[in-house]
This record gives structure tokens, sequence and C-alpha cells, in this order.
């Protein structure tokens, strides 16, 4: 509990309570995809070992890795690859002919895609294959939906919010379509672009694909705002589901803010007496333990 800490008849010092939402921090497809790759830098110091694309949207974590030997490596780079080199799909994913450029190359492919996201780049290729036009609910550029796209074919439509499903017209009536999601969207979102879609497309199959764990650390952050004076949101400032974590904190607490590191917690929180802490899906538990052991020094 917060209180005052007695020091002499004339100085107290506040102590800082600091709690942490239920839900926070490195969700399984992430953690699977560090592992991955770390046992894969273990396992044979011959050859060398790239990440195709950032493993994850998550700096810290990036660092880390980079020391023990895993280099990026750009889409547009993978020409200069050599025989037997270790490659290792990312987290999001990434198109099928992306893929083959890499096997053409006869290098070792280690896949550390998230089974959610490769569950939607195999619904997105089999409705594809059955004539479906598929709809993703999505970021545009973000990594996870390049990669669906190139499952989905020819017949492909991304909305990225209500206001674009609402542009969608004359979709012919004797077509079908099904629509899918990112796995880190926006639930509010995806229900209302389905919704709108649903009176648009006669034919339209509904797919939620939004993975558990996003909503269960957005509802676990909805739940500790109300506890709190503050919350920090521990995460890459380029991940989208920390970004979304971010909007929320802002929507429900009078304090929000969005950091990678310890030493970049502001001033300001640390005259709260309660802080909240969440963290997004790629955010290491180191990271998240150095921020709370930050707070709770004695200021």
């Amino acid at each position: 509990m917060p209180g005052l800490f007695f020091i002499s008849s004339s100085l107290y010092i506040l102590i800082m309570e600091v709690i942490l939402a239920d839900v926070l921090g490195y969700c399984f497809g992430v953690r699977r995809a560090v592992d991955t790759a770390m046992l894969t830098l273990e396992s044979d110091g011959q050859s060398k070992v790239f990440s195709l694309g950032p493993l994850i949207h998550n700096q810290v974590a990036l660092d880390m890795l980079s020391s023990k030997g895993l280099s990026v490596l750009k889409e547009n780079e993978i020409d200069s690859l050599q025989e037997g080199s270790r490659v290792i799909i990312r987290a999001h994913g990434v198109p099928p002919e992306t893929l083959a450029k890499v096997e053409e190359k006869k290098c070792k492919l280690v896949n550390a895609t998230c089974p959610k996201v490769l569950a939607s780049q195999k619904n997105a290729a089999k409705y594809a294959a059955l004539g479906y036009t598929v709809i993703l609910a999505g970021d545009r550029n973000h990594g996870e939906v390049v990669g669906i796209a190139g499952y989905a074919g020819k017949k492909f439509i991304l909305v990225e919010n209500c206001q674009e499903a609402s542009e969608i017209n004359n979709f012919p009536e004797s077509e079908s379509a099904i629509l899918l999601s990112q796995t880190t969207f926006s639930k509010e979102e995806f229900n209302g672009i389905a919704e709108i879609l649903s009176q648009k497309i006669k034919n339209l199959k509904v797919l939620n694909t939004i993975c558990s764990a996003t909503k269960e650390r957005q509802d676990a952050l909805q739940n500790l705002c109300p506890k709190v004076d503050g919350i920090l949101v521990v995460g890459g400032k380029n991940s989208a589901n920390t970004k979304r974590l971010l909007q929320i904190a802002e929507n429900n607490c009078k304090n929000a803010a969005l950091i990678e590191r310890a030493d970049e917690i502001p001033e300001s929180f640390f005259s709260l007496e309660k802080v909240g802490i969440t963290a997004g899906a790629s955010t290491p538990d180191s990271v998240i333990q150095a921020v709370v052991k930050r707070l709770k020094k004695i200021k």
C-alpha cells in the first residue's frame, strides 16, 4: 500500500505503489519466436543466422539477439545470402513468394511465425482457393498483413477501419467474401467493420482471427486504469498492439505514457502514489522488471 515513509521529525518520503496488469508482456507467439532464435543461435556456430525482417517489434529484445549473433535481413537482400545460411522467419510471417526466394538460395529455413498468424495465412489461402474475396481488417504495411495478403491471391481487400469498410460498394451479389483480422487488431473496430460489410456483401463469412492474447491484455488494462493515478505502457513504439494499449490508457487514465526502457519514465510519474504497468506482447520480462525497480526507487 502507498504511504509515507518516516525519515525524521520533519521529513517524509512518498512510497509509491506499483501495480502490474494481470496480463502483460510476452505472448506465446513472441516468446516462441525468441526462444526459437536463441536455440538456433546456440545450435551451430559455423553458419550465419539471419531473421527475415525484425523478429519481433521490440528494439530491446532485438538488440539482445543482435549481441548474440542474429542479423536482420531485408527482403531486398535475399540475393546476397550464402548457401547454408540459417534464416529465421519472423513472428509476423512473410508472403509465400518470399519463402520461395529463400529456399532457392539453399538456406536452412527456421519458421518462427506465430501459430495464430500461420492459421490466418492458411485460412486466406483456403478461401482464396475456393474463389472467395479475402477481406482483411488490419493495419496497412504491417508485416503480418503483408504476409497474409500474399496468401490471399488477387481477390484481396484491406480495410483499416469502419470508414474504409463503408466505402466498399457494388460488391457482386453472386460472389462470396471472407472477413479475417490481423491478430492484434481492435476487437471493437473489427466488430464495426463486420457489421458494415454484412450489410453490403450478401455472401459474407466472418472469421474473427484476433488473438485472445491481444484482448486479454486490453481487458486487463481496462481493469487496471481505475485503480491507479497513471499508466506506463512498456513496449516497442512501432508495435501495433502496444500503440493500442497506449490508446486505451490515454482514454481511461489521466496520466499515460509509452516507454521502451526504464530510463524513459517521465519525471512526473515519480510523484504519483499509484502507478500501473502494462506491456505489449513483444516486451521482454527483464524490461518490465527494470521499470518496476526504477519506479520503486525512493526519489
